[in-house]
């Protein structure tokens, strides 16, 4: 009973000097990088020399910890990289990576799954878009950063990790556990022409992206070869769920669908702003109609085509308003293979329109109820699983059809008016 007085004493004196000690320091000069580095060396050095357990309080371990907090609280798109953590993300660009096969962001302060990929482990289980993880094995993500996070959510191939997931038609959360495998995600998962019972006979192509990654324009080429010689007369470009991708593959995607030297998207930040546009390319653009269906979970590269070919009348946009990523992440590696993702820069649309935080709206508004969603969700990995392509509700889809109808039925009126005028 004596020991918790004596203790406290101590700690009174101790609050004592530090309150004196701070009163007697001179005023810093107002945000001066000398008297704040100082502070942060001073800081280190008392965790290093009194910390209780050593094992924690190397210079790489407190300068990691660092950088963390420092730019987890810039926003939360800038994040810390650890090197294992970097290599990690240059595979993800590459379409090949360990993990689940969810895209994950920080939506109103809780860990949120973004999109879910087609055929990889977390499809399979039946996660979907919305679902909110609230524990990894066990661990609450209330506190964790975006790299920790995924980070846990990664291991390896065959490794099994358990999400505690709140849905929101749900009232208990769900356990899902799942075994990690090797993500090989294809761009482009879904390519064909729709029945002509649904298009009134028109050969209405259906491609459906997954994300920006290095071989999407690619991947997209050879789809659309492949439809245009079974004669597609218009497109139908599915952007639901895609989070987006590298900036220089959503341009590439436009560069199919505009004329060289396009303006598709600018970017501005504190450095000069950057406009990028579109390249000639390999037989022509594409002329056709084009209509891109996008909702709530089409973000990041997704906005940029969208924004740019809906800004430009090239293309017809069906859905919902997207999620409003439209800033630029710069990745900057550090000496010893660690790196920073920080934002630099916000885009704009060809009319100069923000996408961060707005998003980008449709021409036909049609929203989906969460029962729709799941439901075509279900039925997309039951055509994955047994090879089978169920017909489902789809009100996008079908607006989207009805748009490009009636295009072609007025283009066709068009081309038979100047045929009779040359006649």
């Amino acid at each position: 009973m004596k020991i918790f007085p004596v203790a406290l004493a101590v700690f009174g004196l101790g609050m004592g000097l530090c309150l004196a000690a701070a009163e007697e320091a001179p005023k810093a000069e107002e945000d001066s990088p000398y008297e704040n580095m100082q502070v942060l060396a001073r800081a280190i050095q008392l965790i290093r020399q009194d910390y209780v357990d050593e094992k924690k309080t190397s210079f790489q371990d407190l300068t990691y910890s660092a950088l963390r907090g420092l730019l987890a609280e810039l926003d939360p798109h800038s994040s810390f990289m650890e090197p294992r953590e970097f290599v990690g993300m240059q595979e993800d660009t590459k379409s090949e990576f360990g993990g689940l096969g969810v895209t994950v962001t920080t939506k109103n302060g809780v860990l949120t799954i973004i999109s879910v990929a087609e055929e990889t482990p977390g499809f399979e289980a039946g996660l979907l878009p919305g679902d909110q993880i609230r524990k990894i094995n066990g661990t609450s993500t209330e506190r964790l950063t975006m790299s920790d996070a995924v980070e846990l959510l990664r291991g390896e191939p065959g490794e099994k990790v358990t999400l505690t997931i709140a849905r929101p038609d749900a009232e208990d959360f769900i356990d899902f556990t799942i075994a990690r495998a090797v993500i090989k995600v294809p761009s482009i998962v879904d390519a064909h022409l729709l029945p002509e019972d649904r298009t009134s006979g028109r050969k209405i192509g259906y491609l459906r992206m997954t994300q920006f990654n290095e071989p999407t324009a690619a991947e997209m080429l050879d789809a659309l070869n492949g439809l245009e010689k079974q004669g597609m007369e218009a497109l139908i470009l599915d952007l639901r769920f895609n989070p987006g991708g590298l900036l220089s593959s959503a341009v590439d995607v436009c560069s199919e669908f505009l004329p060289p030297g396009t303006r598709v998207v600018s970017t501005e930040g504190r450095s000069p702003s950057r406009e990028y546009s579109t390249k000639a390319v390999s037989g022509g653009y594409r002329k056709y109609p084009l209509a891109i269906l996008v909702n709530s979970s089409s973000a990041s590269g997704s906005e940029i085509v969208a924004g740019a070919l809906k800004d430009l009348k090239r293309a017809i946009l069906v859905g919902e308003t997207t999620f409003g990523k439209g800033s630029v992440q710069s990745v900057v590696s550090l000496p010893d293979g660690s790196a920073m993702r920080f934002t630099t820069a916000k885009y704009y649309t060809p009319s100069r329109k923000p996408i961060h935080e707005h998003g980008v709206s449709p021409d036909i508004r049609c929203t989906m109820t969460l029962e729709q969603e799941a439901r075509l969700y279900q039925a997309r990995r039951k055509s994955e699983l047994t090879g089978d392509v169920e017909s489902v509700d789809d009100p996008q889809l079908d607006r989207a059809v009805d748009a490009l109808t009636g295009v072609l039925l007025y283009t066709g009126k068009e081309k038979a008016a100047e045929l009779a005028k040359k006649g």
